[in-house]
């Protein structure tokens, strides 16, 4: 059994998954992930698959329904409570200087985004296009987290480690920054090259000086 295969019956287990119900699910990760939701058939599916088109739809109504399977399921079942909880390890420890918090960041979400790469592609891609899944991660991932890290910065902030700015647009351009990177190493660009260590340095200290020569 691969890799995927474990996660899908890890994450759908309580659904009793048939065996076709599990190939569908994969062949449909894999298109959606490579192609996009829109750009993806059902008949592909069922072809990558190896079934029927028609099991597609005695599984699920429309397309769109079994999107929404897939990245609900992840999220309500993986995502929020696993991997959220891992990054709140980190959120936990304390940190002398905001570099070292930094690290521990980005070197804990590049193990998350390796992991559930071809899903988080997915939840990536189709966010902007599906209110639905939007409301979904901001519930079950981002709220929390985001008010977790803005409360920590404000403690960086007290010991002169970062400018006084909202704490709100520190998390962000943060957020924005180690995402950027995230979605170049491993979604635009994975082809290329990458010294992993000294571009996630790059990016902290991007994120903590910008491009700006002092003068």
């Amino acid at each position: 059994m691969s890799e995927e295969e474990k996660l899908i019956e890890q994450i759908f287990a309580e659904e009793k998954l048939t065996d076709k119900q599990k190939k569908i699910i994969l062949a449909a990760i894999e298109s959606f992930s490579e192609k996009g939701y829109s750009a993806t058939s059902t008949s592909e599916i069922a072809k990558k698959a190896g079934v029927a088109e028609g099991t597609i739809f005695r599984h699920y109504k429309t397309k769109k329904e079994l999107l929404m399977s897939i990245i609900g399921s992840f999220m309500t079942k993986l995502i929020a409570p696993y991997l959220v909880k891992d990054f709140h390890k980190v959120l936990d420890q304390q940190y002398d200087h905001v570099e070292d918090f930094l690290r521990a960041i980005m070197e804990n979400r590049r193990n998350a985004v390796k992991r559930l790469l071809p899903v988080i592609k997915i939840l990536l891609q189709e966010i902007p296009f599906h209110p639905e899944l939007r409301e979904q991660f901001l519930n079950h991932i981002a709220k929390d987290t985001f008010d977790r890290v803005k409360e920590l910065i404000k403690g960086y902030q007290e010991k002169g480690q970062i400018i006084d700015m909202p704490p709100a647009s520190v998390a962000r351009l943060t957020i924005t920054s180690a995402l950027g990177f995230f979605v170049s190493r491993y979604v635009l660009f994975p082809e290329l090259e990458w010294d992993d260590e000294a571009e996630t340095e790059r990016t902290i200290q991007f994120i903590l000086h910008g491009l700006g020569t002092t003068k």
